[in-house]
């Protein structure tokens, strides 16, 4: 549609209320944004006005890439098929992507967004295993099929447990800050692992068997929680002690967003490698297409069942294209690298915001996903859920494009296009001080009922009076996060 034929934006609304399911709902409902073209970090109205996008994971490496969209276009001029043909871009694309994955994961099975990655993973693992129950962890999101909303508490929470698929267990979410074992204790990663030996323990008691253990590496609608170090060794050990296999979900942090790595699960160090990784967002900078790569062990294991997997649009000539495209822009623009080092910038200019605005909970994060937790008291944790809300009301106004989730909507979530840049962060966080000055300032709260004798921040402590203390620094050098108690109580969770 060409500008002069674009509709009017009252009249895209009315169109959308008449044959767009209710439930669907839009970002900013009471005043909508109407984008029409994006590039880079940035998106644009159709008044011209641009947005900086602080929001966008799938726009990987930049909305509307010209490599990407170069390598779409021409694959698309000469063919496009289905995976039953014998094409060299399915194969040239598993070998590339396999090459960033330990050398145990190497089988690929490629599909059409992350859901469909994850149910699949689920059929791998009740077929490899033959078992049946599913652990999860609370809050996590896996996708909007069916078999998905059963462990996705995120979306299930609501039900009452009559409704609630009796083979799918939940365990804590293994967050430091506010969950039940805190980063003051000595080890919460063996605390939280050994709740979900608790839940392998009392599902055999009641006859179940364990199929899979499912975790986003890092949690993203759960409120951008990063597990403690260690904690998924020991998950992956119980759970396949009980017969069970390790899926890790990498569809919203995979591809270099975490900096140090290019996948979210190496944080938990080398010797962790998943069963299962799923992959969707991201891998196609927005064209539909993801993927699950498992061990040579659960595919011979899928096999058996004698039922053939075939999926029409999964791995097409196109896709693969546009997947390869992708991979060679992470690399060519340093896309990982830059991750570390704009994510590190701006985790340091949110610290210093810490230190001087009460409603500022906690910074967490890893390279260019980042979370900025808001709490009305720092010391009960009390979530300051409209303040987020209205923290991404007022950045929409400063055309600034931020979302808040987490169980409480009360975290600021950061997790732009991976070309969002040092500048883009200085003013993020210029205009969300600004924001939060105004704000304390109309509520009356002030930073002194929360400083200790000697002016620092007073830390909040669990109900075994445990303080959190923030748990990660770097180690010098290498540029590889390394668990580490911080002394000081104004050091936080560093990226």
């Amino acid at each position: 549609m060409s500008a002069a034929e674009r509709l009017e934006k009252n009249k895209t609304i009315d169109l959308r209320k008449k044959h767009i399911g209710p439930s669907c709902k839009i970002f900013f409902s009471h005043d909508p944004i109407k984008i029409v073209q994006a590039k880079g970090q940035y998106m644009y109205d159709e008044k011209g006005q641009r947005y900086l996008d602080c929001i966008n994971n799938v726009a990987h490496v930049g909305h509307c890439h010209p490599d990407v969209v170069k390598a779409g276009a021409q694959q698309m001029e000469q063919l496009n098929t289905n995976s039953r043909f014998l094409h060299d871009n399915l194969v040239l694309y598993a070998q590339k992507l396999q090459a960033t994955l330990p050398d145990k994961l190497s089988v690929c099975y490629f599909v059409n967004s992350g859901s469909e990655a994850n149910d699949l993973a689920l059929r791998l693992a009740w077929q490899h295993t033959g078992h049946k129950d599913i652990i999860t962890l609370e809050n996590a999101y896996h996708g909007h099929v069916s078999s998905l909303i059963d462990i996705s508490p995120y979306k299930f929470h609501q039900l009452s447990d009559a409704e609630a698929n009796q083979s799918v267990h939940v365990a804590p979410s293994p967050d430091v800050y506010r969950g039940k074992y805190r980063a003051g204790q000595p080890d919460p990663a063996t605390a939280y692992a050994d709740e979900v030996k608790h839940i392998i323990d009392k599902a055999h008691k009641k006859g179940g068997k364990i199929a899979a253990f499912i975790a986003e590496s890092l949690q993203s609608c759960g409120g951008q929680v990063i597990p403690p170090v260690g904690y998924f060794q020991q998950v992956a050990q119980h759970v396949r002690k009980a017969g069970g296999i390790f899926i890790a979900d990498e569809v919203q942090v995979g591809f270099g967003r975490v900096g140090s790595h290019f996948w979210a699960f190496q944080l938990q160090g080398e010797d962790f490698v998943p069963d299962i990784v799923t992959m969707g967002k991201p891998i196609g900078n927005g064209h539909p297409m993801s993927c699950v790569v498992t061990t040579k062990e659960v595919a011979e294991g899928f096999l058996t069942s004698g039922m053939e997997y075939f999926n029409t649009f999964g791995g097409n000539p196109v896709s693969c294209a546009i997947g390869l495209a992708v991979l060679d822009v992470i690399v060519k623009e340093d896309l990982q690298g830059h991750a570390l080092r704009v994510g590190r910038h701006l985790t340091n200019l949110l610290e210093k915001q810490r230190d001087k605005h009460p409603l500022i909970g906690d910074i967490r994060g890893r390279g260019l996903f980042v979370g900025v937790e808001l709490v009305r008291d720092s010391l009960k944790l009390t979530p300051a859920t409209a303040e987020a809300q209205q923290v991404v009301y007022k950045l929409k106004e400063q055309h600034i494009l931020l979302s808040a989730d987490g169980p409480h909507r009360n975290v600021l979530k950061f997790k732009p296009p991976m070309c969002f840049n040092t500048e883009d962060a200085d003013l993020v966080v210029e205009k969300i001080d600004l924001i939060l000055t105004e704000m304390e300032e109309a509520l009356g709260i002030k930073l002194h009922n929360t400083l200790n004798e000697d002016g620092k921040r007073k830390l909040p402590t669990d109900e075994n009076g445990h303080q959190y203390h923030g748990g990660l620094v770097h180690s010098r050098g290498n540029g590889q996060e390394v668990p580490q108690q911080t002394k000081h109580n104004n050091k936080r969770l560093k990226t």
